[in-house]
């Protein structure tokens, strides 16, 4: 079996007990977690062989976030060593109307001071047939996003498949450098993944007759969408996730798959939510699974949404749930009742 490699960074997460706020907190739960980090654990946990590639200090918390990585079966051994600090994420929960809120304290991490030396890409994509990273990963630093381009070139080369979630972060770049910079490593990516407001801004391709702020999902809309982005970009997938916000605490939850041909639409979920830190991820780790399983489209895209809908339901930014699990979920299976 040949590796799947993602590439980004880790960063300790610090996060108020239950629903306290910041100024209430007096104690904060340490984890860890990061776009491509979550989405190697939940390869891992589908019995795929995931490597998750990125620099961290050789100290304490470093190792900590190495050993959590192997802990859930990813390989590490390709992680470079050095520099002075893990990135640090800092989660406030929401409730009802009350939004969740992150603070980054990522700055000068390890990983966003790594230069092109700490990596062969060549020597990293041996015996390896997939390629992934996100957006948040080349808005690290001007460096990183060069690593990146490197790293997608060299993908290209040993003709790996190569995935892209957009990922915007409005706190880490502008939208017009976002673009700019995403604009170059979408020439090697095949699959492109992006929920209802990245391709609007990244590239400035929105879709019409929808408000993500209520909730309003059209369906013609995200084909443009998608039809927009394969013929900007040559991709030969786009999955859209489509969220419903009701409330901090529950959302529908469904998505879209364009194979360049064909549209295909999931079933919907009523997701009430425990943490919904990582959803994207554990959908895009569940379209690469499907890809590499060889599932029809359909499959595919209803295999990715009933592992992110589970996602929801579980505390920490990784999808602790085996292939099992999301194919009874995929195939109806979505009482709850207790398993005995």
């Amino acid at each position: 079996m040949k590796k799947i490699i993602t590439f980004g960074e880790i960063m300790l997460r610090l996060a108020p007990e239950g629903y306290y706020r910041f100024v209430q907190a007096d104690s904060y739960g340490a984890t860890y977690g990061g776009g491509e980090a979550n989405v190697a654990v939940s390869l891992a946990g589908f019995g795929l062989d995931a490597a998750f590639v990125t620099k961290l200090p050789k100290h304490e918390i470093g190792q900590a976030a190495v050993n959590r990585l192997r802990e859930f079966g990813v390989d590490t051994s390709l992680i470079a060593r050095g520099g002075d600090r893990v990135g640090i994420y800092f989660l406030e929960k929401g409730a009802s109307q009350r939004p969740s809120k992150v603070i980054y304290d990522r700055a000068h991490s390890a990983i966003a001071e790594a230069s092109a030396a700490d990596f062969n890409w060549n020597a990293i994509f041996e015996n390896a047939e997939w390629f992934h990273f996100t957006g948040i990963t080349p808005a690290l630093s001007d460096a990183v996003a060069a690593i990146c381009l490197e790293a997608c070139k060299a993908a290209k080369a040993k003709g790996l498949t190569v995935s892209c979630d957009l990922n915007y972060r409005k706190n880490l770049w502008s939208r017009e450098k976002a673009g700019e910079v995403m604009g170059r490593l979408m020439e090697y990516v095949d699959v492109c993944i992006a929920n209802e407001e990245d391709a609007a801004d990244v590239f400035g391709i929105r879709a019409g007759n929808s408000d993500v702020t209520t909730g309003k999902i059209s369906h013609e809309g995200y084909k443009e969408v998608a039809a927009a982005l394969i013929k900007r970009f040559s991709f030969k997938q786009v999955a859209i996730t489509l969220r419903e916000s009701i409330s901090a605490n529950d959302n529908n939850w469904a998505a879209m798959l364009c194979d360049g041909k064909d549209y295909f639409f999931s079933k919907k979920y009523p997701v009430h939510i425990v943490d919904r830190v990582g959803g994207g991820d554990s959908f895009g780790a569940g379209l690469i699974y499907g890809n590499l399983q060889g599932l029809p489209p359909q499959e595919r895209l209803e295999f990715a949404v009933a592992a992110s809908c589970l996602k929801h339901t579980i505390e920490g930014d990784f999808n602790l749930v085996s292939a099992d699990e999301v194919k009874k979920l995929a195939g109806g299976d979505g009482s709850g009742r207790v398993q005995r």
